[in-house]
């Protein structure tokens, strides 16, 4: 993989350059190294993700897991954690993200709390953002020792996607994937339409 366009490729996916992006960029290619693996073109790769911020537009570029192949496994926790696992090999490493005052100016960490919380100045917003490209710069030159704690994990794969029919729900008429499909009145429904019969009380 060319680092320079897998670099420039998240970027354009997500939008723009981060210090998040840098974080799930540096995560995918180290997964993708230590699993000996190139980018998933299907579902030969999984990932367990336990965040969703910036970091995931990356990693599923250089991976290739996404929610729409239904390798991606999105576990709500708020943590800078990705778990990447190789089915053929079934090997796996969990990555997670170390706190990064070592590597971050504490200047920055500072002026990005104040401009995130709403409390900082429009001078602080306008600095925040002429700042954001020698930060991410610094994870992107950091080792990978700086910035993750690195572990081979045994894990339980989970089947690959399956397919399923659709069925109309009977109130909305959007199609329904059917083991989503609830059943009210004996006629099918989705979930949104399941949960607005009104209340006997």
């Amino acid at each position: 993989m060319n680092q320079d366009n897998d670099w420039a490729q998240a970027v354009a996916f997500h939008g723009h350059a981060c210090v998040g992006l840098a974080l799930g960029y540096r995560a995918g290619r180290l997964a993708l190294t230590r699993l000996n693996s190139s980018r998933s073109p299907d579902e030969e790769l999984i990932a367990i993700v336990e965040t969703d911020n910036c970091a995931l537009d990356a990693l599923q570029v250089l991976t290739g897991c996404s929610m729409g192949k239904g390798n991606i496994f999105f576990r709500d926790y708020g943590k800078n954690v990705f778990t990447i696992g190789r089915r053929d090999t079934r090997q796996a490493v969990r990555i997670a993200v170390k706190t990064l005052d070592r590597i971050l100016d504490a200047g920055f960490q500072d002026l990005r709390t104040r401009v995130m919380t709403g409390q900082g100045t429009e001078q602080d917003s306008q600095r925040f953002h002429e700042l954001m490209a020698g930060e991410t710069q610094r994870v992107l030159n950091a080792s990978d020792e700086e910035l993750f704690k690195i572990e081979e994990v045994e894990l339980d794969f989970p089947v690959k996607a399956r397919l399923f029919s659709s069925i109309t729900c009977s109130v909305c008429g959007e199609q329904v994937m059917e083991p989503r499909a609830r059943v009210r009145g004996g006629n099918p429904v989705c979930i949104p339409c399941s949960d607005e019969y009104p209340s006997r009380i």
